[in-house]
């Protein structure tokens, strides 16, 4: 499955390359958000691919769906960090787990946030497929 453009034949990423890198899930080209996940400045989503413009979100409120995703990620990390905690100093001190908890919840907040979003768009929502047309250079000048 190769889309062409400009005539040369270009293989797209995979679908789980793409998640990784935060790809529009139709077009697997276009970045899903503006700038970088721990950097200063701005941190969200783009309203539509600038590749293809697919629309992110598909319906109003689509991404509160994002937050049952975020959660299930936060209670995985928490009970990895709880159990390494114990396994790697062997405390009690309930003060210990609150700080290591906090501290890994907040650490892991924007990481959350983007890949939330990603599980959900490439995994949880039926029938929203790669599409190679919208992989071709021109198909957002067409659709405009």
């Amino acid at each position: 499955m190769t889309a062409e453009i400009d005539n040369i034949p270009v293989k797209p990423l995979s679908e789980f390359k793409a998640a990784l890198q935060c790809k529009c899930p139709k077009c697997r080209k276009g970045d899903m958000f503006i700038g970088g996940m721990y950097s200063f400045g701005k941190k969200r989503s783009y309203a539509n691919c600038p590749y293809c413009n697919f629309q992110f979100e598909i319906e109003p409120g689509y991404f509160y769906v994002a937050m049952f995703v975020s959660y299930a990620m936060n209670v995985a990390q928490m009970v990895t960090f709880a159990v390494a905690t114990f396994v790697l100093t062997g405390s009690e001190s309930p003060w210990l787990y609150i700080a290591i908890l906090l501290g890994g919840a907040f650490i892991l907040s924007p990481f959350n946030f983007r890949y939330s979003r990603v599980i959900l768009l490439y995994w949880l929502t039926p029938n929203l497929n790669y599409d190679p047309e919208r992989a071709k250079k021109p198909y957002k000048e067409l659709m405009q």
